[in-house]
């Protein structure tokens, strides 16, 4: 899969069902890895499988932070999707959207080595 859009660029806006970095708006949720943005399927966390993270774990040791916003109300990630992620040595931080945006945010200010989840809210 190739991203939509290289680098990692701080968030600018969230909602409306999207986001906007780097001047430009992007529907639906997104994966930001160190290799770039990349769409990503779930509406909800309950959604995402092992196979919507690929772009995450072919850039592991690119991060040392995994920031999963998981939509305007709290969700876990399945337990299939965390026996994966916790098997690749990843550990997500599982806050609501707007939580992990900021969170993101101040990570890539203090050149923090981060990766991210986002689902996108209204």
């Amino acid at each position: 899969m190739r991203p939509r859009f290289e680098g990692q660029p701080i968030i600018d806006a969230y909602g409306d069902n999207g986001f906007r970095l780097a001047e430009q708006r992007f529907e639906g949720s997104i994966l930001l890895t160190p290799r770039g943005l990349y769409p990503w399927s779930p509406s909800h966390a309950g959604e995402a499988t092992v196979e919507s993270l690929t772009p995450i774990v072919e850039s592991v040791g690119e991060f040392d932070f995994f920031i999963v916003g998981s939509g305007a109300q709290f969700a876990r990630l399945p337990a299939d999707v965390m026996q994966f992620l916790h098997a690749e040595r990843i550990v997500p931080d599982i806050m609501l959207t707007g939580a992990a945006c900021r969170t993101y945010n101040i990570l890539k200010a203090e050149n923090r080595r981060v990766a991210a989840g986002l689902i996108a809210v209204a």
